[in-house]
C-alpha cells in the first residue's frame, strides 16, 4: 500500500520540463488509501499560484473591500486593484469596466423613463427606482 504524506505539497500546475499544463490523473483517500486513476478536470482555483491564493483569501476576509486588502497586505490601492484584475484573468473571468457598469446603468435608466413616459409607473415610482440605481 502506498503511504500518504502527512504534510502534502501544493499541487504543481506546470511541467518542470516544458512548462506545459499538468493534469491530475490519480487521487487517493487520506483515510483508507484507496486510489482512483483517470483524467480529472481541476477546478479553476487549483490553478492559482500561492500569491494569488493569498490575495484571494485576504480579499474574501475583507468582504471584497480593497481598502481592507490594502491595509492587510500593506499595498497601495492601484496595486490591490491590479492584483485583483490579474486574479480575475487567472480565473478566466473578465473584469467589469466602468464603461460596462455605466452602460448597464444607462440602459436601466432608459427603461425606467420609458415606463414613466408610457404611463406604466408614476413619477414617484420612477424617482424611487432611479435613486436605487446609484
Amino acid at each position: 500500500m502506498q503511504r500518504i504524506m502527512k504534510k502534502p505539497y501544493a499541487q504543481p500546475t506546470r511541467c518542470p520540463i516544458c512548462s506545459g499544463k499538468l493534469i491530475v490523473t490519480q487521487v487517493a483517500c487520506e483515510e483508507c488509501g484507496v486510489t482512483i486513476q483517470g483524467h480529472f478536470t481541476p477546478n479553476r482555483f487549483s490553478q492559482l499560484d500561492e500569491e494569488q491564493l493569498r490575495f484571494l483569501e485576504v480579499f474574501l476576509r475583507n468582504r471584497g473591500m480593497l481598502a481592507g486588502v490594502e491595509r492587510e497586505l500593506g499595498i497601495s490601492y492601484p496595486t490591490a486593484r491590479n492584483k485583483l484584475d490579474a486574479l480575475l484573468l487567472a480565473l478566466g473571468l473578465t473584469p467589469a469596466t466602468a464603461q460596462d457598469l455605466n452602460g448597464h446603468l444607462a440602459e436601466q435608466r432608459r427603461r425606467i423613463l420609458d415606463l414613466l413616459e408610457q404611463g406604466e409607473i408614476t413619477a414617484e415610482e420612477a424617482a424611487r427606482k432611479l435613486r436605487t440605481l446609484r
